[in-house]
């Protein structure tokens, strides 16, 4: 019988669908074996989608265990699920952050790939007199750097607004006619700019960023003198003008020199600046420094009545000398090895501000005091606290390691194989 041209044509359609229906089917049997999610591949990557040969399967010597490769993509994978990771030793957020690779870098893995979370939105970071359009966690590593407290404000949502934010911080001489006298202020460009607009006993204000009111230039009524003043918040002392406004950092040397009462001099730039003693009890430079032991206080001066305060104590209880904020433990007798002697106690001793204060732990060695120096840039620095003394269980311990274990427990072991705290 012949074959019409109609159904030639749906016999070569089927042999083409059958053909095809047959290549999916192939190609879907074979797929796993292709594409595999390696936890870590043989050219030390990480979380990549590759060939199952290229999978390093060896023990991972932190875990214990075989590195992980499944027949799938990474992104479906518990252990290279993207996400967001965040890295608050270097301050940073980072996207789609698989999270093996946030663990081995040390971050916090959250499970969300475009770090919408609290601490990765953007916000305006004042630091000091500048400002910077960064995220709550990028904030607070840069205040750390400089020893500032975290200023983030998240309502700014612009870098304009940030910048324009920090414009307003800038210092100087505010300038304005008050019942028909050019006088000055020292303040920031916002509060100048502020009392413009509110005070309407002065006219003709105007702002003059790092100018000090005892420029001459600025025809201001506010002149130099020789007395000193200590602010709030800051460490150093200051001259005060005959307007009472702070000028520059108290220097003997400059105290009539008319350059020094022009412009604002930054602290790096003023006298005794590396001052390996913060200037303690110095007559003649008020460059003082809190971390280092000193700060503005009452005392007699080659002019004014201020001096950096020494914050250091010398001669303490147990006869030796601590820096300002240090800590120590001071002991009933012998301590420590089982010397203690029954019902005794320790004591937390503190140096505040050049004085020695004394806190005692829980009574009957409840609590027992432990001390440790730590390296800073300032040198050694030595901190003691009192914590809870774990000796409840030592009577438990039959072996040596297990009482030894300093994690757990306060505990010693004696030759006997009994333990004792």
């Amino acid at each position: 019988m012949k074959k019409t041209n109609k159904t030639l044509g749906i016999t070569i359609f089927c042999i083409i669908l059958l053909c095809s229906v047959q290549f999916v089917f192939s190609a879907t049997i074979n797929w796993p074996t292709y594409n595999f999610c390696c936890e870590k591949t043989k050219s030390d990557a990480w979380c990549q989608n590759a060939l199952e040969k290229d999978c390093d399967v060896s023990v991972d010597s932190v875990t214990k265990s075989p590195f992980r490769a499944t027949p799938t993509s990474c992104d479906s994978t518990s252990y290279c699920k993207l996400g967001c990771c965040i890295n608050s030793a270097e301050g940073l957020c980072m996207e789609n952050s698989p999270q093996k690779v946030c663990e081995i870098s040390k971050g916090t893995w959250v499970e969300d790939s475009k770090c919408n979370v609290p601490q990765c939105t953007l916000g305006c970071c004042i630091i000091g007199d500048q400002a910077s359009f960064v995220t709550l966690t990028r904030c607070k590593k840069l205040s750390a750097l400089y020893g500032l407290n975290t200023n983030f404000q998240k309502d700014i949502k612009t870098e304009a607004k940030c910048v324009m934010t920090a414009y307003s911080q800038d210092k100087g001489a505010c300038v304005y006619d008050l019942d028909g006298m050019k006088t000055c202020r020292f303040s920031t460009r916002q509060e100048c700019t502020d009392s413009n607009k509110t005070d309407v006993n002065t006219t003709n204000t105007e702002f003059f960023k790092d100018y000090l009111c005892t420029a001459d230039e600025l025809g201001a009524n506010c002149g130099p003198t020789t007395e000193t003043i200590c602010l709030s918040g800051r460490d150093e002392i200051y001259f005060k003008d005959t307007c009472g406004n702070p000028a520059n950092i108290y220097d003997a040397s400059k105290a009539k020199d008319p350059a020094y009462w022009k412009k604002i001099v930054p602290k790096a730039l003023s006298c005794g600046y590396n001052s390996k003693d913060a200037n303690k009890n110095s007559k003649s430079c008020g460059n003082c420094n809190y971390i280092t032991g000193s700060i503005c206080g009452k005392g007699r001066a080659t002019y004014g009545e201020n001096i950096c305060k020494d914050l250091n104590c010398y001669k303490t209880e147990n006869g030796k000398d601590y820096r300002n904020g240090e800590s120590w433990c001071v002991y009933e007798g012998e301590s420590g090895n089982g010397m203690d002697l029954v019902g005794s106690r320790h004591f937390r001793h503190v140096c505040v501000q050049g004085e020695e204060t004394i806190e005692p732990c829980a009574d009957f060695r409840n609590e027992v005091c432990k001390e440790e120096k730590m390296s800073s840039t300032y040198g050694n620095f030595q901190e003691a606290a009192c914590r809870v003394n774990r000796w409840t269980d030592c009577i438990d311990q039959f072996t040596e390691k297990d009482c030894m274990n300093f994690d757990k427990r306060d505990c010693m072991w004696q030759t006997n194989g009994y333990a004792y705290d």
